[in-house]
């Protein structure tokens, strides 16, 4: 690489850490300002921005606005096009820097376009299968369990891969894809040099020799966070997450609650997306060991159905009813489940010929397989759901009878919130430090509508917080915090819009909390409660005080469409 590239690398890296500072300056010089003008401590705790009941339709409209002085997807092809050049991307260019952060590789990779890799070369080929995704030597698979559940819901799909491109039809070397980004849909354009070794992809590809959807679609991706390399490692969840907008919920299956199965039922009939993975007790066990059983530690699964078999029409005097769970290896090969209702296991002859045609049962080596619900809460360790935004729940012409059915008899509303932990004003910690604890950001929320679980006056609530552009700046050092959050039930005699004070934090206990504060591990903290009708404050916060960091707020609530 020549050395006038690497220096302009250096220099737009460092501009990008100057620009980040002078943001966070402004942003604390404001703050003062603002505290000094009104001269109130509990005001500084509603310092956030506030965004309810948004859409997908709209965030995605918003992806079709072109900001002043940046080309659009359209105008970059139409201009390829009338010139008759192959787009380059200068943002994310064919280089070792693309792939590594610091410039160095362990293969010569040479960047090739699909017409170079291979003759009639596609975007899809038959359209876009959960079976079409390979994983290269790039440890992403907590990308492609995502990438594989996103493939069975075809409005969505096309959200995130637009349908108006291809490379057989206006091609210019240009595609473009969206990705959700705490709050709103984001483009990404990328062009179609994609790094080979001896004429053979390395990293995400498609079965398929000649269909590229899904090595773009990973580029897209690698281009979003800075590169290939802060793909490396990761949780289902933070992809399934920016594939969606949906909201994640996390089980630990050693402590699974008693109506788990029907949570995942009523999750994959609404379209959820769910992952799952193996933690092995021995924390220095090796990453991705196949097991005995066929299973692979620290790997991460996709489900990709839920069901109820009847085995009473085969067997009178057999247990009628048996839960079962199908699950994706992303390797997409013979690596699968070897135990009861494996593979053509003998349990599969209690089945009559209907039910297996309605369960779509194959015995192919495709890394996918069914388990009952038992074996799976034995075996696996998580479960993670992605909860849809209804915007994306809809259905559309796309989808066939062989997906599920949607359940409408119930919606969401989303709550969502914006904000900072700035140290010395809003960075409060959790209740442990009760002196600076009440200046954490505070956000009230009412619930009125009861959900249909039960008769009483109650709600489901899925409450979500996230830390933002952590794995943005992976290359500059940054990582996770412990974050979390505690919910108080608002007194009555505290007037609407007031914060929450210390003295209040003394005598008053929480109404609830999340489990613990997420490691540095995760992106995001998330849990599911059953609350009264009534008002809640809920305080997003760091474990310690005086850390500092952006955040989402999301709160995922179920109530009667009538």
């Amino acid at each position: 690489m020549p050395d006038e590239v690497i220096d302009d690398l250096h220099e737009q890296r460092s501009q990008e850490e100057e620009d980040k500072h002078c943001r966070c300056r402004h942003h604390k010089e404001q703050k003062e300002r603002d505290l000094e003008g009104e001269g109130s401590l509990l005001k500084n705790a509603y310092y956030t921005r506030v965004s309810n009941q948004y859409s997908t339709s709209q965030v995605q409209e918003r992806t079709k606005r072109v900001p002043r002085g940046k080309p659009s997807f359209a105008q970059i092809r139409n201009a390829c096009l009338e010139q008759g050049g192959l787009y380059e991307d200068p943002e994310f260019p064919p280089n070792a820097f693309s792939i590594n952060f610091n410039g160095v590789t362990k293969r010569n990779y040479e960047w090739k376009r699909p017409h170079e890799i291979c003759q009639d070369p596609h975007l899809f080929v038959e359209g876009a299968s959960r079976f079409d995704i390979q994983q290269g030597e790039l440890g992403d698979c907590w990308v492609l369990a995502a990438v594989s559940n996103l493939t069975q819901n075809q409005k969505l799909f096309h959200i995130v891969v637009p349908r108006d491109q291809s490379i057989s039809h206006h091609y210019a070397g240009v595609f473009h894809f969206r990705f959700w980004q705490y709050g709103r849909w984001v483009e990404v354009i990328v062009d179609d040099l994609l790094p080979t070794f001896m004429n053979q992809l390395m990293f995400m590809h498609s079965k398929t020799t000649n269909e590229f959807w899904c090595a773009l679609l990973e580029k897209a991706y690698a281009k979003l966070y800075g590169g290939y390399e802060a793909l490396r490692g990761g949780n289902v969840s933070e992809s399934m997450i920016d594939l969606t907008g949906g909201v994640v919920e996390m089980f630990n299956l050693r402590e699974a609650p008693p109506n788990l199965f029907k949570i995942m039922h009523k999750s994959y009939r609404r379209r959820a997306l769910m992952g799952c993975a193996i933690e092995p007790a021995n924390p220095n066990a090796p990453a991705e060991a196949v097991q005995p059983n066929g299973l692979i530690q620290r790997h991460a699964y996709s489900v990709t159905r839920v069901s109820e078999v009847d085995i009473s029409v085969v067997r009178p005097s057999a247990k009628s009813k048996v839960k079962l769970v199908r699950i994706h290896n992303p390797w997409g090969n013979e690596a699968e489940w070897t135990g009861a209702w494996s593979d053509e296991s003998e349990q599969w002859k209690m089945l009559s010929k209907e039910e297996k045609q309605r369960l779509e049962l194959t015995y192919d080596d495709d890394g996918e397989f069914w388990m009952t619900y038992e074996d799976f809460t034995t075996n696996f360790t998580s479960l993670e759901i992605c909860n849809l935004v209804p915007e994306t729940m809809e259905d559309d012409e796309d989808v066939n009878e062989q997906q599920p059915q949607q359940d409408t008899s119930q919606d969401w509303k989303i709550l969502q919130f914006e904000g900072a932990w700035i140290d010395g004003f809003t960075a409060g910690g959790c209740r442990n430090f009760l002196n600076t604890f009440a200046t954490n950001p505070q956000f009230p929320v009412y619930l009125c509508d009861p959900d249909d679980e039960d008769d009483d006056d109650s709600c489901s609530l899925v409450i979500s917080i996230m830390q933002k552009h952590v794995r943005q700046q992976k290359r500059f050092g940054k990582d996770y915090i412990p974050i979390g959050f505690t919910i108080y039930k608002q007194p009555q005699e505290v007037p609407p819009g007031q914060a929450l004070d210390v003295e209040f934090f003394k005598y008053n206990q929480s109404y609830a909390k999340v489990p613990f504060f997420l490691n540095t591990s995760q992106d995001q903290n998330t849990a599911r409660f059953r609350f009264q009708s009534g008002v809640y404050v809920i305080i997003p916060s760091t474990f310690d005080p005086h850390m500092e960091g952006e955040f989402l707020l999301r709160c995922f609530v179920e109530y009667k469409k009538n």
